[in-house]
């Protein structure tokens, strides 16, 4: 027998289905569903390690310029102080500057280091969903 209407053996196919495969169906769209939101969080966080990684690159190649321009630096001043005084306290001197430095550059460093969050929170809404559709699917 040939459907009048396209979807017409569709609907008896739907009709003739038995509970069990229903289940079955509903049991393999949540399994793919579930996969999907394991491969939507490998993927954000792919982009943020990549960010995180190029953004590494470049603040390790201004370290380390910052490093060399802090030697030679450091390096004039004490030449400048061993004009008026000793050079073992000239170098005391600018040892304790940087020092100082450095200990103002870990606080706020550890300050904002704090305020970094690796959780995925796209995925984590998207899941949040998921369990509020699965209590309630047809609100």
């Amino acid at each position: 027998m040939t459907a009048p209407y396209p979807g017409q053996d569709r609907t008896e196919e739907v009709e003739q289905t038995s509970v069990g495969e229903m289940i079955g169906n509903i049991s393999n769209d949540l399994s793919q569903l579930f996969r999907k939101e394991v491969e939507l969080a490998k993927v954000e966080l792919k982009q943020e390690a990549t960010k995180a990684g190029k953004a590494a690159g470049m603040l390790g190649g201004a370290a380390f310029a910052g490093y060399l321009t802090v030697i030679l630096l450091s390096f004039a001043i004490v030449g400048g102080l061993a004009n008026v005084m000793d050079w073992g306290w000239a170098f005391l001197i600018v040892a304790v500057i940087w020092g100082i430095v450095g200990a103002v550059l870990f606080a706020n460093g550890r300050k904002k280091l704090k305020t970094v969050d690796p959780m995925p929170r796209r995925t984590v809404d998207t899941i949040k969903e998921d369990a509020q559709w699965l209590k309630n699917p047809t609100g």
